[in-house]
Formats: C-alpha cells, sequence, structure tokens
C-alpha cells in the first residue's frame, strides 16, 4: 500500500490521459504529473493540447503530448507504443476523451451523430483497453478509469449520449470482472454537470439566471470544477484503491441523491 502521507502518490506510474487539451482531461494529466507519474497526454486537438503541454514543461512537468483519434484502433496501438518508448511501461489508462451532445432526441438524432457519439464515447473505451492490456498484463497490475456521466445513470440527456456513457458504466463493470485475475482495476466515474470549455457556451449569461439554474441543479447549488473530477480519478488509479474495482464513482453535487 502507499504510504498515505505520501504526497506523490503515483510515483514513477506511467499514465495515459486522452482528451487532456482542455477540461477534465487537462487536470487529471496536470494533476497525475503532479503527483509523480509519467504522462502521456492525448487529444486529437493537438495544437490545444500542446499549448499548455509547453507551459507545464516549464514548471518540470513530466508531460509529453500526442495527437489522437481515441475511435481509430491504429491511433490506439501508436499511443501505447509512444508510452512504452518513453516510458518504458504503462500502468494507467484514464479514458476521458468524449463529445457531448444533450439533449438530441431519438427523432433528431441521425445513424451518423449516434455512430459517430457513440465512437468517441463508448468505442473509444473498448479499443483503449484492448490496446493497454498487453502492457498492464507485463506490468503485473494496472488500473483503467472511465470517464462516465450521470448520463450513464438517469435519463433525459439525449438518446445518443445517455447511451454512450451508460454503456461505459457497464463496460467498466464487464472489464473488472474479465481483469481481475490479472490484478488491473476498472472503474467508472460519473460526473454531474462541470464547468470546462466544452459545456461553458451551453451555460446563461445572465449572472442571475445561471445562479437560479446551479441552485435549482443540486443540492449544493453549483457546478463542480474539473480538479475536483480529477482528484477522483487520482484515487482510482490510486493504490489508494487498490480493493476498488467495478466500482461507479458519483461527484454530481448530489444530484442524483434526489
Amino acid at each position: 500500500m502507499t504510504d498515505p502521507y505520501n504526497m506523490s502518490r503515483l510515483l514513477n506510474k506511467v499514465a495515459i490521459v486522452t482528451g487532456a487539451a482542455g477540461g477534465m482531461g487537462e487536470s487529471i494529466a496536470r494533476l497525475f504529473a503532479r503527483e509523480g507519474a509519467l504522462v502521456l497526454a492525448t487529444d486529437i486537438q493537438f495544437e490545444k493540447l500542446n499549448a499548455w503541454l509547453q507551459e507545464a514543461r516549464k514548471h518540470s512537468l513530466p508531460v509529453e503530448g500526442m495527437r489522437h483519434d481515441v475511435s481509430s484502433e491504429s491511433d490506439w496501438q501508436q499511443v501505447v507504443e509512444k508510452a512504452i518508448q518513453l516510458y518504458g511501461k504503462v500502468d494507467i489508462l484514464v479514458n476521458n476523451a468524449g463529445v457531448y451532445r444533450p439533449m438530441e432526441t431519438t427523432e433528431a438524432t441521425t445513424p451518423e451523430r449516434w455512430n459517430q457519439i457513440l465512437a468517441i464515447n463508448l468505442t473509444s473505451a473498448f479499443l483503449g483497453a484492448r490496446a493497454v492490456l498487453p502492457a498492464l498484463k507485463k506490468a503485473g497490475k494496472g488500473a483503467i478509469v472511465n470517464i462516465s456521466s450521470i448520463a450513464g445513470m438517469v435519463g433525459g440527456n439525449g438518446a445518443a449520449y445517455s447511451a454512450s456513457k451508460a454503456a461505459m458504466r457497464l463496460l467498466s463493470k464487464d472489464q473488472a470482472i474479465e481483469f481481475a485475475p490479472y490484478h488491473i482495476r476498472v472503474n467508472s466515474i460519473h460526473p454531474g454537470g462541470v464547468l470546462t470549455p466544452m459545456t461553458e457556451p451551453l451555460m446563461p449569461t445572465d449572472p442571475a439566471v445561471r445562479a437560479a439554474m446551479f441552485q435549482a441543479m443540486c443540492p449544493m447549488g453549483r457546478l463542480g470544477e474539473a480538479i475536483e473530477i480529477a482528484y477522483g480519478a487520482l484515487f482510482l488509479a490510486s493504490e489508494e484503491a487498490s480493493y476498488v474495482t467495478g466500482a461507479e464513482l458519483v461527484m454530481d453535487g448530489g444530484l442524483t441523491a434526489r
């Protein structure tokens, strides 16, 4: 077990974090690096990703970046190969990349849109697990953290988006059972509303309207912050969660407690 008083909670662990150009992915990658991990941060928006990576390297954070289409099996193979080339192994995978298409009804969702959302939000996690599994087996243990959503637990968030996040929840549980003999843990995180560059444009501009919306949204009366979700991912990736697999960590300010 890791010393709970040691602030380097991921010391010398190698982590791949997807969707890391901003928002929760960036926060997770930064936090993991601060906690001692060697991080390969990936995103299809490489220019945006590289902008903060350059700044992070000035502060000696051990983070490298790579362009990555998470719906591409060949891209996944290249990412895992890159991580091993850089750091010699892989210990942790955080499947954070996703696309948010809220409130799109079945009638309004074309088959093309459906396939796109499931490819980015769900198939990506399946491909990622397949790609990283040999490296995790070789390491002798590991952790996969899948960023799902409360949309995977309650309805009303759009047909394709809800379906993709609900499926990620059960994919995590199934893989937790499947990978347990190899000492590889798989868990999912289910954020509620989190203020990120993806969600900010959807927020009301009037401060009073925004405050009222947040108050009605959940008992805590506010949106979450990306760093709060990152700390949940840190726990699940660390040895502190050595007996945690197949779990779903809900981080929603109490929204689903009602």
